[in-house]
């Protein structure tokens, strides 16, 4: 393996879903720069379908303080649909991602109080000190919506590079009427989901939980 590809090997690895921060903001010219790689990410005829919000600073304190009540409180509007259901093995690793998650936290099973106090922790953006809120254009849909995510993994991996966590968050689609007016995003940009971002903190236990990947035989088929 040249030493360049184990560079992004341990890169590709490193990166994991992370749940605290510490509150430094991240340097403006680092911002940038993960925001240049992550424009290289390939789009359907090179349409680059990606609008991107960073919230930081003090709006974000705003919206640290709004959301969680209003999800709270019932007050949440979707622009995609969020209705599908896992099955068989979708599930079973939906069920393990959930216990790894909530053994690392020490949250029991049948505490569901500490388990909504935990999922709430999704619109405090995990304290993180940036969050980046990724949209559609209209009329875009399924095709662009997997640029999107090419576009969102290259972002994260730009991030990991530098030492920074990241974690995507669909829950915060769920207040997608509420972001757009709070930050006053054209009524045609439909959001698909956040990203919570900044520098880890590597006190807490929750930046601790790992998940298990499937192995190549379980989802690749070679044709000779």
């Amino acid at each position: 393996m040249t030493d360049h590809a184990q560079a992004f090997s341990q890169i590709v690895r490193q990166r994991r879903s992370l749940r605290a921060f510490l509150p430094t903001p991240v340097d403006p010219a680092i911002l940038t720069a993960i925001f240049e790689d992550a424009a290289r990410a390939p789009s359907n005829c090179n349409t680059q379908p990606w609008i991107v919000h960073v919230v930081s600073g003090r709006r974000l304190e705003q919206l640290r303080q709004r959301l969680p009540a209003a999800f709270a409180a019932g007050e949440t509007s979707l622009d995609f649909p969020f209705d599908g259901k896992y099955e068989g093995i979708y599930q079973q690793r939906q069920h393990a991602s959930a216990q790894a998650l909530y053994q690392t936290m020490g949250i029991a099973r049948e505490d569901k109080s500490a388990r909504q106090q935990a999922f709430l922790r999704n619109f405090s953006f995990f304290d993180a000190p940036h969050v980046a809120l990724l949209y559609l254009p209209e009329p875009f849909g399924l095709r662009e919506a997997a640029d999107l995510g090419m576009f969102a993994q290259t972002l994260m991996l730009a991030m990991t590079a530098r030492g920074l966590g990241s974690c995507p968050q669909t829950s915060l689609s769920f207040e997608a009427e509420l972001l757009r007016a709070e930050l006053g995003v054209a009524a045609q940009h439909k959001l698909l989901f956040g990203i919570s971002f900044g520098h880890p903190d590597p006190g807490a236990v929750v930046n601790r939980c790992g998940t298990e990947r499937a192995a190549v035989r379980d989802f690749v088929t070679f044709h000779d």
